[in-house]
């Protein structure tokens, strides 16, 4: 299939990749839309994880106030300099991650951040619970994993789907960021408050 100049300025506007990359994942997907997204999705997410490992220490402490002062949010997110820290992308990125905190209550940032007793505790809790729904041990077992995954998913940040599109985890639309703005960006720490709670968090 012949690949236009109109097909690539289509997806050069759609994913803000360079033109013979756009021109190579459209001869790769045979001129599919779709299928040269996702081509140039997962070559941005490859070139992401390879800058996961440079240092940020820039960055920028994003505030976000919801539900008319009910529910307050103040998230840290780093990124390697100080240009890329003020540019809008940036800045709209760490807006979503508040957005995020604010909507879906996480608890830990990483999946290594949750502590190991309160793992063991929600293992022990499904195990009990599929025991008594009268599923045999073995079986109890499996379904007590699933249902640990399912809570990492609920209260691991970067697993969670994301607010605006469930297809992606917030995991997934910080690589995309990494890729598309060219730098390691890193969620440093966040504090998330709901009004009138009270809590261990104090």
């Amino acid at each position: 299939m012949e690949i236009t100049t109109e097909m690539i300025k289509e997806l050069r506007a759609a994913t803000g990749a360079g033109v013979l990359d756009c021109r190579k994942a459209l001869t790769e997907a045979n001129g599919d839309f779709q299928k040269a997204v996702e081509y140039l999705r997962e070559k941005g997410l490859a070139t992401a994880a390879k800058r996961a490992d440079r240092k940020a220490s820039e960055g920028v402490i994003e505030l976000y106030s919801h539900g008319g002062g009910r529910v307050g949010v103040m998230v840290e997110v780093n990124c390697e300099t100080d240009f890329v820290a003020r540019s809008e992308a940036f800045r709209n990125l760490a807006h979503e991650i508040a957005l995020q905190i604010a909507a879906a209550s996480p608890r830990y940032i990483r999946e290594e951040d949750i502590p190991a007793e309160v793992l063991e505790q929600e293992l022990e809790i499904a195990r009990k619970r599929a025991l008594e729904e009268g599923k045999p041990a073995e079986i109890a077992e499996r379904i007590a994993q699933g249902r640990l995954e399912k809570f990492k998913d609920e209260v691991v940040l970067l697993r969670q789907p994301y607010i605006r599109d469930e297809n992606l985890t917030v995991h997934q639309l910080l690589l995309q960021n990494i890729a598309a703005i060219g730098e390691n960006i890193v969620i440093r720490r966040f504090q998330r408050w709901e009004l009138g709670e009270t809590g261990s968090e104090e």
